[in-house]
């Protein structure tokens, strides 16, 4: 499946600008249909990184899948967002 098929789009709220700074963690929305092991290689490949762990959780109130990825120690979640463009 094509990565960009799996990553819709950043997620960007309070909570998860607060994961950046505290959890090395990135927010996404994704494919509903792609499990972890998918989204853990989709965001490996666009970002050129090393994911530690994938948990995801579907919002009850829109029916969107969030993926919450947390980078290893040695990749920076803040620079990742900076390259989107989210600071």
């Amino acid at each position: 499946m094509d990565p960009y098929a799996i990553i819709i789009k950043p997620q960007l709220t309070e909570k998860s600008m607060n994961a950046i700074d505290q959890n090395n963690e990135l927010t996404f929305v994704v494919n509903r249909t792609a499990n972890r092991s998918q989204i853990k290689s989709a965001f490996e490949e666009l970002f050129a990184v090393k994911v530690e762990r994938v948990n995801t959780q579907i919002r009850s109130t829109t029916g969107e899948k969030l993926a919450y990825i947390k980078l290893k120690a040695e990749h920076s979640a803040e620079d990742i967002a900076v390259k989107m463009g989210v600071f």
